[in-house]
Parts: structure tokens; C-alpha cells; sequence
């Protein structure tokens, strides 16, 4: 069991029979009445994010969750196939269970599967993965304002924003948990 003196960001907690995780969080003693934690959490199935406040010394119960190692292996039709890194089995999730997850899927790559209850209900991919630009435009010469960006496609399919420089064929490093750019890592010759 975990109270509200518990509470930091990431915590899992079950709160009505669903699990959620503690996005942000805010302990409140007004002058009058009695403290509360308002918090902003994350509803682990349907990914909906809710503010809630809660009185100071609730009670929640500890999710019954598990994290696997998985490994990515192939996409059939709009199943995603994946192998347990420890005993081999095949497990099959939808699109909607990969999320966002499945615009930067290689083969073979390494990944966290959270299970609810036995259930597969998200994924977490390393937070830094190496893909290479399928297309995008040619940048304009003298076009070199500070910061400036393109839209580009991913290997994968995922669009993204590049800077000018990047060329087809570079290979870019894309942090999973915002989509966004980070570095170039090899270019063309």
C-alpha cells in the first residue's frame, strides 16, 4: 500500500481497479482545512491524463504490474509481433497497444513490455534510436536561420522535423519518448 507521503513522479498506483502513474504532483496545506496532494495522473491503459486532488494520508494499492524484455521481430497486417527475451514466446499487441511506439520500430530492437494483470497494455522503447531519412527536401541556399527546420520521413513511415543540412539517406538520432531530432549520427558520402 502507498500513501500520499508516498507520492513522486513515475509511482504506479491502482486506484478503482486501474492502474495509473503519477505524472506530476503538488503537496497543498492551505490555511484552512486539512492538506491534499493535487496531482496530475496518467491512466496506464488509456493513456488519458486526469488532475485529481487527494486528501493527505489516502491509501492506494500497488498495481499488480510486470515489465518484460521483448524483443520487436516483424509486423503482420496491423499486429505487431514480439519475443520474450527469456523464455521465446511470441506475443502479438495491436496497433493501438504499441502507440506511438510503432513510428520508430526496428527490427530486432529491444523494448520494455508492461503487463497489467497478465495483460499487455504499452510498450517503452529505448529512449534514443538511430533511423535513417527515407525523404526530404532539399534545403534552400541561404536559408540559415538559427534553428531552422524541414519536415523529413523516417525509414519507418514517421514524419519528423530535421534541420536543413540533413540530406536523404543521413541517419539521425530520434529521442522515442518526444519524437524529436537530436543529432545527426552518419551522413551520405
Amino acid at each position: 500500500m502507498y500513501t500520499t507521503s508516498d507520492f513522486k513522479k513515475g509511482l504506479k498506483i491502482e486506484i478503482d481497479g486501474t492502474p495509473y502513474i503519477i505524472v506530476d504532483f503538488l503537496h497543498v496545506k492551505p490555511g484552512k482545512g486539512g492538506a491534499f496532494v493535487r496531482t496530475k495522473i496518467k491512466n496506464l491503459i488509456t493513456g488519458r491524463v486526469l488532475e485529481q486532488n487527494f486528501r493527505s494520508g489516502e491509501k492506494f494499492a500497488r498495481p499488480d504490474l510486470q515489465e518484460k524484455s521483448m524483443q520487436y521481430l516483424y509486423q503482420e497486417g496491423d499486429s505487431y509481433c514480439l519475443m520474450d527475451n527469456e523464455t521465446f514466446e511470441q506475443l502479438s499487441l495491436t496497433a493501438e497497444q504499441m502507440g506511438d511506439s510503432r513510428n520508430f520500430l526496428q527490427d530486432n530492437i529491444n523494448m520494455q513490455v508492461l503487463f497489467y494483470k497478465g495483460q499487455p497494455i504499452g510498450v517503452e522503447l529505448p529512449t534514443f534510436v538511430e533511423l535513417a531519412i527515407a525523404h526530404t527536401e532539399p534545403g534552400v541556399r541561404g536559408d540559415t536561420a538559427s534553428g531552422a527546420t524541414k519536415p523529413a520521413t523516417l525509414e519507418t513511415g514517421a514524419p519528423i522535423q530535421v534541420p536543413l543540412f540533413i540530406e536523404e539517406g543521413d541517419v539521425v538520432k530520434i529521442d522515442t519518448r518526444t519524437g524529436g531530432y537530436i543529432e545527426r549520427v552518419k551522413q551520405t558520402s
